[in-house]
């Protein structure tokens, strides 16, 4: 099946656009560092690489367009008929030639100049020659700038021709214009012709589909024709005159005989005569339209004569394809495209007529001869009169009464419900299937949450059988221990039972008391201060319940109270570290050393400041100690949970390289000028407004300053920000900004766009938190704003800040002058 699709064309750019493309490329795919000091054999294949490099892009994409685009030698007569019509061949071959011509110029300049390069004896000498070879390929391609322009105006129209394929099934629809050509192609296909009540309503070919017999039928419809001389008729019907010479289709051809669409059926004659040379070996049917409006036992005697000529010449393809001269069956039919009358009798005879010729032309061609002798048929002669019944093996039988027997299986659950509605109609029970000792009781609702417990946690299955050996057991205990005397039983007296929960009660206090003398301090579960916030866990309630079960809460309240930590307590008498006879004195009160620290513990808070300096730390002061913590905390760095740039992130920072930023310097000094040091002599001729150093780098007053080099002027809710003047003159010429979109949150630190200069491309951040309100769109069209007017025209974005403390944290226009100066010395 042949098909062309001439939408995959690759677009062809103009001259201007092909030469951007092509040195752009080389400029980034080749070396672009050279010095002077190279050995001349390294110079020569530095710039030979570049000349070669670019011949090869121009050769490839020249080499694409000329592949790319159809040979009308090469394909189909029809596609290219049709395109000889539409853009005229010779045009369209001498601007191929060109390219390929320009192709051939490219490569022979290529080799020339690598020749030259090889004898190349300077640097100098070397890079004239390159641009030389360059320049000459850009010539050779802005000569052919027309040529590529007319290509690419090609290439647009047949993307936009209609995919037919010349060798399957077609049925092609013909006859004057607004006879309901359109109308007919739509009733039957899923195509949208466009038809309207004036002529030439289609001016290109449209194709449809349509099916029949499980076969798929091509439907084209054709411009309207005019009876006129061949010189005579333009393109749109010359269209139409390429598909009948070329298709093998079934040809309908429509006449009006209403005579509605402005031409009579003598006129619509005339034209069936002027072009039945183009209907020959291909099935002609004759569509009578509009019946609507006048039937065909309407017409005059005349136009029924010459409605009866063209029916003698439709026969003759009917016995040109073997057919007999009595059938005219499908010659000759009315229809109505408005009331669709016979629209469907007209679809099915045009396929009839195409299926069998296609048929009878194969049952002639050569190849059925290979099919047929591969056929064999074999009609076995009786031997004699016995009947023999056919025997099927018992293995058989077995299998198919098995396989039967399969196909009576259990219904799933997914045959239930396709038969009951589908998904969303059909809810499956899984309940039906328990299997318990009642069936009312499949569906009864069991609670997941009972008493503030899980029920499924209790549920066990085998809790009858299990309450059965229990219940055994417990009656065999009972026979072992015979007739004891029941302490609970009716047999005690009331004296003895009192006597019996008093017992019972001692008992469990006594417990009670172990398990509190058990319990450790380790083990001892100790309520913090949050906990108890409502202060329902006192000592008042603790001694009330201890007394309540008999124990004597006086120990347990005073243990609680020495432990505890509270500020508001009485501190009790304590020792000064600097007065030793305290110290003398207490050693009195509590000889032992471990009562007196413990003593000691006790009557101070706990609570210290972190810098204080204990005995034994080693630190000689607290300023010391201080010093320490910091640098401890420092060292101590939070995981990177937030997925934030660290320093081991493969990322050029924001910081100003010095091999990119710094230029050539004049006859002095080696060290790099202090670019915003301000001379305090000049300070006295400064305006207020703002400062200038000895770089004209400008940093205003009013304004607040970031680090990262960016500016903030917050008015009212609104802030705006931009870069400063420092930035964009170490960036230089800038060539392109990035900006976020309207609405957009940004962080305190985080990007927010980049700046792309003729240097380098860097990273703008945000120095404050807020939602972007506007951004500078000036910037888009006119990037060299930033250079100009880094702090009026040429600002960034305005946000509305979210948290406008941030302010306070960056820097002044001093702070940020003094910024600059340490980070310019440093470089």
């Amino acid at each position: 099946m042949v098909q062309y699709n001439f939408k995959k064309m690759t677009v062809v750019p103009n001259g201007k656009d092909f030469i951007d493309i092509i040195l752009s490329r080389t400029q980034r795919q080749t070396p672009t560092v050279v010095h002077k000091g190279y050995a001349i054999s390294r110079l020569r294949q530095f710039y030979m690489r570049k000349v070669k490099y670019t011949q090869q892009n121009f050769h490839e994409k020249l080499s694409t367009i000329v592949d790319e685009f159809p040979r009308l030698d090469d394909i189909h007569p029809f596609y290219g008929d049709l395109l000889h019509v539409l853009y005229n061949k010779d045009h369209y071959k001498l601007a191929l030639g060109q390219i390929n011509t320009a192709r051939n110029l490219i490569g022979k300049i290529s080799k020339d100049y690598v020749k030259l390069l090889k004898y190349g004896d300077s640097l100098y000498r070397c890079k004239c020659l390159k641009v030389a070879a360059l320049g000459r390929m850009c010539t050779v391609i802005k000569r052919i700038g027309p040529s590529l322009a007319y290509l690419e105006q090609i290439r647009q129209h047949m993307a936009r021709l209609p995919s037919i394929d010349p060798n399957t099934r077609t049925i092609l629809i013909c006859g004057y214009p607004n006879v309901g050509k359109s109308s007919f192609i739509n009733k039957i296909t899923r195509a949208d012709v466009d038809v309207q009540p004036y002529a030439f309503t289609t001016k290109s070919l449209f194709v449809g589909h349509t099916d029949y017999k499980y076969l798929r039928y091509q439907v084209i419809d054709t411009p309207g024709i005019l009876d006129r001389p061949f010189e005579d008729r333009n393109i749109i019907e010359m269209c139409s005159i390429t598909a009948l010479a070329h298709l093998r289709a079934a040809v309908l051809f429509f006449l009006d005989i209403s005579g509605s669409c402005g031409y009579s059926i003598a006129q619509q004659a005339a034209l069936f005569h002027s072009i039945k040379s183009l209907f020959m070996n291909k099935p002609l049917i004759i569509v009578c339209n509009k019946t609507d409006l006048q039937p065909l036992d309407g017409i005059s005697e005349e136009d029924k004569k010459l409605v009866a000529e063209m029916k003698s010449e439709a026969m003759k393809t009917v016995i040109g394809q073997g057919g007999e001269a009595t059938n005219d069956d499908g010659v000759l039919l009315t229809m109505s495209t408005l009331t669709e009358e016979g629209v469907i009798a007209v679809k099915n005879a045009a396929c009839d007529r195409l299926l069998n010729q296609r048929v009878e032309l194969k049952m002639k061609s050569k190849k059925i001869n290979d099919c047929l002798n591969r056929f064999h048929v074999a009609m076995p002669k009786p031997r004699d009169n016995k009947e023999r019944p056919p025997c099927i093996p018992q293995a058989v039988i077995e299998a198919k009464i098995k396989q039967a027997a399969e196909k009576e299986k259990r219904q799933t659950e997914r045959d239930l419900e396709n038969e009951n509605g589908g998904a969303g109609v059909y809810s499956a029970s899984l309940k039906k299937h328990y299997i318990l000792a009642n069936d009312e009781w499949k569906e009864d609702v069991m609670p997941e949450i009972l008493d503030g417990h899980n029920v499924y946690d209790f549920v066990d299955p085998d809790i009858l059988h299990r309450l059965e050996e229990l219940e055994r057991e417990e009656g065999l205990r009972q026979e072992e221990e015979g007739d004891d005397f029941e302490m609970d039983g009716l047999e005690l007296t009331p004296e003895e039972k009192k006597t019996l929960a008093a017992i019972r009660k001692k008992k469990s206090l006594l417990i009670q008391e172990h398990r509190i003398k058990k319990s450790t301090a380790e083990s001892r579960p100790i309520v913090p201060r949050k906990f108890d916030k409502d202060r329902e866990f006192t000592t008042k309630r603790m001694g009330r319940q201890l007394s309540k079960l008999g124990i004597d809460p006086s120990r347990a309240i005073e243990r609680a109270r020495s432990r505890s930590v509270s500020r508001g307590r009485k501190r009790e008498r304590s020792v000064d570290r600097g007065d030793t006879d305290g110290g003398d004195a207490m050693e009195v009160d509590t000889p032992n050393k471990k009562q007196r620290m413990l003593s000691r513990s006790r009557s101070r808070s706990r609570s210290r400041p972190p810098t204080e300096v204990v005995p034994g730390e080693g630190f000689k002061d607290s300023n010391q100690k201080a010093k320490a913590l910091q640098k401890a905390r420092k060292s101590n760095k939070n995981r990177n949970k937030d997925a934030r740039r660290g320093e081991a992130d493969r990322v050029i920072p924001t910081l100003k390289p010095k091999h990119l930023f710094s230029g050539k310097r004049s006859i002095g000094k080696t060290q790099r000028p202090n670019a915003l040091r301000i001379s305090t002599a000049s300070k006295s001729h400064l305006s207020p407004a703002f400062s200038l150093s000895r770089c004209f780098s400008t940093v205003l007053d009013g304004l607040k300053y970031a680090s990262s080099h960016e500016w903030v002027k917050h008015e009212g809710s609104v802030a705006t920000i931009g870069i400063t003047d420092h930035a964009q003159d170490h960036l230089g010429e800038v060539v392109f900004v990035e900006l976020p979109e309207s609405g957009r949150s940004v962080s305190q630190g985080g990007s927010f766009g980049a700046v792309e200069s003729v240097k380098a491309t860097s990273d703008v951040n945000s120095p404050i938190s807020g939602q972007v309100v506007e951004v500078n769109s000036k910037l888009t069209e006119s990037p060299g704003l930033i250079n100009s007017s880094p702090y009026e025209d040429g600002w960034m974005i305005k946000i509305k800040p979210s948290s406008p403390s941030e302010l306070e944290s960056l820097l002044g226009p001093k702070e940020y002058t003094k910024f600059c100066e340490e980070e310019d010395a440093a470089h």
